[in-house]
């Protein structure tokens, strides 16, 4: 018998989840389960605290459920070209191929990446406005949204119980906007009409009241700055990746008649896609770095970069300590990139040094918003929407809870609302939500220079102790036949203790060391691996009552053929 519509709706399971972004910030990556299919949505990193990086460069996802089920991934979705949504792309494409989906710009980015990091066999299909494509077995429209990266969308997965609708990281800004930043009201008004199941919104604005247009944008600040200080060289500090604020930057030197100079090469490259895709940036205002001249005094000097590294470079410029440019006291240094958790330190010294020098420095971002949705812009796309289910993601729990609220204030009631955690799924049938547990255990996966190390954190916990505790080498040479003690023992420590006020601790350190060999050569249990790993307990319990410290200890047993020597 054929399956009617009606008949699907009855046996077709949801299972809604998520492997990063939940009471976090960053590290986005959704799960969309449609009976045996799999949409994945976002594979962002995320930063670590800067007091506990311990060498740490990033953390992405555990992948192990995504292995588990590889041949059931239909598609990866990726709404824009930001670290917290695609910045982990490539480790998961390292371990699955699979096609991924995403606007024309992150197409270029991602192609760059795969490029860098040698992975062939993906397929990257460029979404267009309003695309509707069929991933897998069902219908997934892509609806334009207004964000800080161009061509940035929401997805609707369809399915016999509604649409399924990730909203996007979004705005509303009615005014004028180039066709790659403007949403479409339409098009969300059309799918609420139709009906959606269930909707998932971003958190990260929840708390601010009001909508955040127009308030995020700097062009009239940085407009004034350009009118006041006409005859002046600007330094300008922006991230790489907040595209938007580039081209506000841009538009303005333009207006104003000033040359640029994009100064580094990841932001020449960047213009250079958006000319490809359309954005035109007069020539005869573009300086070549090559040909930089320090007399000139109309320039606008464009510095990007992200994080850390971008402050540290307008300090290097203010230092004098770049090979093209000389600062000077006339110079002003504008900064329209956000003071991010992570960068103060950096900031501030970048001020120490600007101040040093005499310069002028304007920080344009003091009341600037981010381009996320605050509450109304998150109330209008849950009226036009009108879900039946409402789901907050992405941010930290307090802005999962206030945009829960805000769900509240408009009718929904509390079991309607699913605030959940990283590994937890919500599952539905036949249009109602059957069970919301925790099924997946997830770990964090550290990212340590370009590879990934032991998940359990046991190089992160070594790295811990020697910043805190420090390290004790005990190093003793043994006769390789008789293993009676030739040399040694040798104690040396980092962090630990200052030798010369605590003799008597390396001393008694040396004899357990040589008692613990000794006894175990006499009693015919001596082994190198076992006898050390004896030395470094008994040290390690004598070092704590000594010093209150548990240092890391690290003997070391040279066994040495003594009838080749001479």
């Amino acid at each position: 018998m054929k399956e009617t519509k009606k008949d699907l709706s009855l046996t077709e399971k949801v299972r809604i989840f998520a492997l990063g972004g939940l009471d976090e910030d960053g590290k986005n990556m959704l799960c969309i389960e449609v009976d045996d299919q799999i949409y994945i949505i976002e594979a962002g990193i995320k930063f670590p605290d800067a007091k506990e990086s311990l060498g740490i460069e990033f953390i992405i996802q555990d992948f192990s459920y995504l292995l588990e089920n590889k041949d059931r991934i239909v598609g990866v979705i990726i709404t824009h070209g930001h670290d917290d949504v695609m910045g982990a792309l490539p480790y998961l494409l390292k371990q699955i191929k699979v096609d991924v989906y995403t606007s024309p710009l992150t197409a270029k980015m991602i192609q760059k990446t795969l490029r860098k990091e040698k992975i062939t066999g993906i397929k990257i299909h460029p979404i267009k406005r309003n695309d509707h494509k069929r991933i897998g077995k069902r219908k997934v429209i892509f609806f334009p949204v207004t964000h800080a990266y161009p061509g940035t969308f929401g997805v609707a997965i369809s399915t016999t119980q509604g649409y399924i609708v990730y909203s996007g990281e979004f705005i509303e800004d009615y005014d004028a906007l180039d066709d790659k930043y403007r949403g479409d009201f339409s098009t969300i008004t059309e799918l609420g009409n139709e009906g959606v199941f269930i909707l998932l919104q971003e958190s990260k604005g929840a708390e601010r009241t009001g909508h955040t247009s127009p308030n995020h944008r700097i062009t009239p600040r940085l407009s004034q700055v350009l009118e006041q200080h006409d005859h002046s060289r600007i330094f300008i500090s922006v991230y790489t990746q907040s595209v938007y604020r580039i081209q506000e930057i841009i538009d303005c030197c333009i207006e104003y008649n000033r040359r640029m100079l994009f100064y580094t090469k990841e932001l020449q490259e960047l213009v250079s896609y958006l000319e490809e895709l359309g954005y035109e940036v007069p020539k005869e205002l573009i300086v070549d770095p090559k040909s930089l001249d320090n007399d000139m005094r109309d320039l606008v000097v464009i510095c990007s970069g992200q994080g850390k590294s971008l402050f540290k470079m307008i300090s290097n410029i203010a230092n004098n300590e770049v090979d093209e440019i000389d600062f000077d006291s006339d110079d002003v240094i504008v900064i329209a990139s956000p003071v991010v958790p992570g960068v103060e330190q950096e900031f501030k010294s970048m001020e120490n040094d600007i101040y040093k020098e005499e310069g002028k420095i304007i920080v344009l971002d003091k009341n600037v918003l981010s381009m996320h949705p605050s509450k109304e812009d998150l109330k209008m796309m849950i009226f036009l929407m009108k879900p039946k289910y409402y789901i907050p993601v992405k941010g930290e729990y307090r802005l999962l809870h206030m945009n829960s609220e805000i769900a509240l204030e408009m009718g929904y009631s509390p079991s309607k609302i699913l605030i959940l955690d990283n590994g937890q799924v919500a599952t539905f049938e036949n249009g109602k939500l059957k069970s919301c547990s925790m099924e997946l255990e997830l770990h964090d996966i550290m990212i340590d220079g370009k590879e990934n190390w032991d998940m359990a954190g046991v190089v992160l916990k070594d790295r811990e102790i020697l910043s805190t505790d420090g390290v004790m080498i005990l190093a003793i040479g043994l006769d390789a036949f008789t293993k009676k003690i030739i040399n040694g023992p040798d104690i040396q420590t980092r962090g630990l203790i200052y030798l010369r006020d605590a003799e008597y601790i390396t001393s008694d350190v040396a004899q357990i060391m040589e008692k613990t060999i000794e006894e175990a050569v006499a009693n015919k249990t001596y082994d190198n691996l076992t006898t050390r790993t004896e030395i470094r307990d008994k040290v390690s319990k004598y070092l704590f009552k000594q010093t209150a410290k548990r240092p890391m200890v690290l003997p070391v047993i040279l066994e040495i053929n003594t009838s080749n020597l001479g």
